[in-house]
């Protein structure tokens, strides 16, 4: 990662929104069993919230980010897919208004993602 990428991720951590904020709360320390980086450099991306063991990457967006940056997630999803990392997108509004769901919900998909696949 160039140096501007590392330098842009901590000025990111320094400026979380608020609903990056709650979130942090609840995933921060290995909370959930599961160990996440917040404002996670990868490749020309930095993914707001990412779990190594997971391979998932957690985006928060807001109602107008949907509208207009549609192509640019698609690229960006379709880059970590590549990679083997899934991409979660949970609007702020889920995260405002129901904080624990919205853990409960990347919780789910951090065990699935990280279930063995070869069982019998």
């Amino acid at each position: 990662m160039p140096r501007e990428g590392i330098d842009r991720a901590k000025s990111l951590r320094r400026r979380m929104t608020s609903w990056e904020r709650t979130l942090w709360k609840r995933l921060r320390a290995d909370r959930l069993g599961f160990h996440f980086r917040r404002q996670h450099p990868f490749g020309p991306y930095i993914l707001d919230f990412y779990c190594h063991e997971a391979r998932l990457c957690v985006e928060l967006d807001s109602e107008a980010h949907q509208i207009f940056t549609h192509r640019q997630d698609s690229e960006r999803d379709a880059y970590l897919e590549a990679h083997g990392i899934a991409t979660l997108r949970l609007k702020n509004s889920e995260v405002g208004c129901d904080p624990l769901g919205s853990v409960q919900r990347i919780l789910a998909t951090c065990k699935l993602r990280s279930e063995p696949t070869d069982r019998l």
